[in-house]
């Protein structure tokens, strides 16, 4: 069994769906507590690392085999407080920003909650010095985006991320920080690579499951 953690209901069936079509027998069990962002965006991600280690605690205990955690905001302190997990606790969005180095040194964190630029830029930055290529990473947080998405308009959301990601110049990659902006993935029209964290995110998952 592979546990997710989420900040949000809205990843559930993302998840569901991603799993279904690439991962068929793959049970997932999914851990929501909406909490988790609202107080790291409130007092810093740090702030919930006894909270986000007693939800590892609580997926262990009911059988994970691994845990991925969905939220870009508090990913380094759930790797962080996986450490005594005694299992792989695993951030979604590291894939993807090993993929946007990987594209080039010119990488944009795109997301739609400034709480989520630091640690992501944080994280392409890691994974350029591990394979040994300087980064230039840009940052552009999408104005009113997170509203439409808090509001249920998750399409009016994806439109608005899209149309920024599409004005971007001058990038080899380009990253969408949060797993919620992942439809705008589709819209876009740049010839810009446009990476996004869930299917790359559940694919690491699974691996550790199976390796486990």
């Amino acid at each position: 069994m592979l546990a997710l953690l989420h900040t949000s209901p809205a990843h559930v069936p993302v998840f569901d769906a991603l799993r279904d079509e690439d991962h068929q027998g793959l049970e997932l069990r999914h851990f929501v507590d909406e909490k988790l962002l609202a107080r790291a965006r409130r007092e810093g991600p740090e702030a919930v690392t006894d909270a986000v280690r007693d939800a590892l605690e609580e997926a262990v205990a009911e059988g994970a085999r691994a845990v991925l955690c969905t939220c870009s905001t508090i990913g380094a302190v759930a790797e962080s407080a996986g450490a005594d997990a005694g299992v792989p606790v695993l951030r979604g969005d590291r894939p993807m920003a090993a993929a946007a180095v990987a594209a080039g040194a010119r990488v944009v964190v795109a997301a739609t909650l400034e709480s989520t630029l630091g640690p992501t830029v944080a994280l392409v930055e890691e994974e350029g010095r591990r394979i040994g290529r300087p980064v230039a990473v840009r940052t552009l947080l999408v104005d009113g985006a997170w509203a439409r998405f808090e509001a249920g308009d998750t399409e009016g959301c994806a439109r608005l991320v899209a149309d920024a990601v599409d004005a971007v110049r001058d990038a080899d990659a380009i990253v969408l920080a949060q797993g919620s902006m992942a439809g705008a993935q589709h819209l876009t029209t740049t010839s810009v690579p446009v990476l996004s964290s869930p299917r790359l995110g559940l694919s690491a998952g699974a691996r550790a499951v199976r390796v486990g």
